[in-house]
């Protein structure tokens, strides 16, 4: 095992202008420690992995693999073992030999590869496929058998690109769950890309955002869920995003359809600092209910219903200013709303509430 740290590492390709994929990442991760990283297409996210596997160029800075400089050492005298998207298993060769074929390579004798395989295979419920070819198997075993391929390997880093994109829904859901124990039960050091932010959130220990090549934030999925440290990180976890607005400012709070909603002091004073007279207004769907025709609320016309079962997602517009804002609220699933209704909406928790600079996209303080 081993921790890894990128040292304000930089992968530059060349164009003009030059495009920083990945810039000056600076990032610590545990021994043992299960990091995800994530972000939309083109964040960067596989780029960083495949900087720390030796197959891209570290342009600019550093990356060590338990405290050792490894920037320019070559894929093979890492110490890491990566699961890519498309598994990448030899069709000619029988699961055994898939799993076994790096350490035959190593020049490891052939019992020591057979018991090593065996054990694998037990703890991947693989051991009655052994003798098979990876044709005569589903696309979930492939995957467990790129996983056992990397793991009797014992390496000090588990690198993993992406590797559930080829799976269905359900499939997928089981997998990272076994994922997730399999990490745990070895306490190898785990490095795992994916755009899924659901993903990363069941997954990792902490969660890397990652945005146009700059780390956004790093912290536990709760942390980020909670205190998001900018506007992008707020409405890129969650499922659904979190509903951000810019919307103008007054002495006692946010004002949102004819209505102001009152914010914490400190919020009001950070808001204050920054001389700005509209803020971004971040409230997540699970923090608005829908309330009696009576009380103060925002008006609401439900223009979608998404049900779920044990909840709903209702979409509607919402005035603010001159213009009309679509905002989302999970409702109880059994008595939602009927579209075209009529609704009224307002704030279940004022601590739920999120503000950003408008420009910036910067947290402020509450």
């Amino acid at each position: 095992m081993a921790e890894v740290s990128y040292v304000k590492a930089s992968r530059v390709f060349p164009g003009n202008p030059p495009v920083r994929a990945v810039d000056e990442l600076s990032l610590e991760v545990a021994d043992g420690e299960f990091l995800v990283l994530v972000g939309p297409s083109g964040s960067g996210k596989s780029t960083a992995l495949r900087m720390l596997a030796g197959l891209e160029d570290v342009d600019e800075g550093a990356i060590n693999i338990g405290g050792k400089d490894v920037t320019n050492v070559p894929p093979k005298g890492r110490d890491i073992a990566m699961v890519f998207q498309s598994y990448a298993l030899y069709p000619h060769m029988t699961v055994a030999e898939n799993m076994g074929f790096a350490l035959k390579l190593r020049g490891v004798n052939k019992a020591e590869i057979k018991d090593k395989v065996a054990e694998a295979a037990k703890m991947l419920d693989l051991t009655k496929y052994l003798d098979r070819k990876p044709k005569a198997l589903s696309g979930g075993q492939r995957q467990r058998v790129a996983m056992g391929r990397a793991i009797v390997r014992e390496p000090s880093v588990f690198l993993m690109d992406e590797p559930l994109s080829n799976l269905d829904a359900k499939l997928r859901v089981e997998t990272r769950a076994n994922i997730a124990a399999l990490q745990q039960r070895l306490g190898t050091t785990t490095i795992y890309v994916t755009h899924d932010q659901v993903e990363a959130m069941t997954m990792g220990h902490r969660v890397a955002v990652l945005k146009d090549g700059i780390l956004q934030q790093c912290d536990t999925p709760r942390a980020l869920y909670d205190r998001p440290a900018n506007a992008f990180v707020a409405g890129f976890i969650g499922s659904p995003a979190m509903n951000l607005k810019t919307v103008p400012l007054t002495a006692e709070g946010a004002k949102l359809d004819g209505i102001v909603v009152p914010l914490s002091r400190s919020s009001l004073d950070a808001a204050s600092g920054e001389h700005l007279s509209e803020v971004t207004f971040g409230i997540r769907p699970e923090a608005l209910a829908l309330v009696p025709s009576g009380e103060q609320g925002m008006e609401m016309t439900v223009e979608l219903v998404e049900e779920l079962g044990a909840d709903a997602l209702v979409h509607g517009a919402v005035k603010i200013g001159d213009s009309s804002e679509r905002f989302v609220v999970r409702v109880d699933g059994r008595t939602p709303p009927s579209l075209g209704q009529a609704v009224k909406v307002a704030v279940r928790d004022a601590t739920e509430i999120h503000l950003f600079h408008p420009e910036t996209g910067a947290r402020l303080e509450n």
